[in-house]
C-alpha cells in the first residue's frame, strides 16, 4: 500500500491526528476481539478470507482480513436529470454476511444504506 507523506506542523495537528490513528486501532482492535470472541464461543471458523485459497478457514483472522473481506464494495448513486435519486449497493456474500453477524451486527444495517429516496427538497 502506498500512501504520501502526511505533513502535519502544528500542535493541535499532531493531537488530532494522533486521536483518529487511535480511534482507528481501538476500533480495528474491538472488531478483531468481537469477531474472535464469537468464533471461540461457538467452536467455529470463517472460510473465504484468504484470497489465495477460498476454503482455507481460520478460527483467528485479522482484523485486516476481516476488512478486505468488504473491499470489493461498491455504492452507485444515480441522480436522474429530473431530480431523483437511485441508490445501488453491492449485495453481501456469505462470507461478508458472517462476519457482521460474528461482530455483533445486523446485515440490515448494511442494507439499510441502500435508500432509494430522494433527498428532500428546500421549498421557500
Amino acid at each position: 500500500m502506498n500512501a504520501s507523506p502526511l505533513y502535519v506542523r502544528r500542535d493541535d495537528q499532531i493531537r488530532r491526528m494522533t486521536c483518529l490513528l487511535t480511534l482507528g486501532v481501538r476500533v480495528l482492535t474491538l472488531t478483531e476481539f468481537v469477531v474472535l470472541r464469537s468464533l471461540k464461543n461457538d467452536n467455529a471458523a470463517l472460510g473465504g478470507l484468504h484470497p489465495e485459497n477460498r476454503r482455507k478457514e481460520t478460527d483467528r483472522p485479522a482484523a485486516e482480513r476481516l476488512l478486505k473481506a468488504f473491499s470489493d464494495i461498491t455504492l452507485t448513486v444515480i441522480k436522474t436529470t429530473d431530480g431523483r435519486v437511485t441508490h445501488h449497493l453491492t449485495p453481501l456474500s456469505e462470507v461478508q454476511k458472517e462476519i457482521l453477524r460474528r461482530a455483533g451486527l445486523n446485515p440490515s444495517l448494511y442494507r439499510d444504506l441502500e435508500i432509494n429516496k430522494s433527498p428532500p427538497q428546500l421549498t421557500e
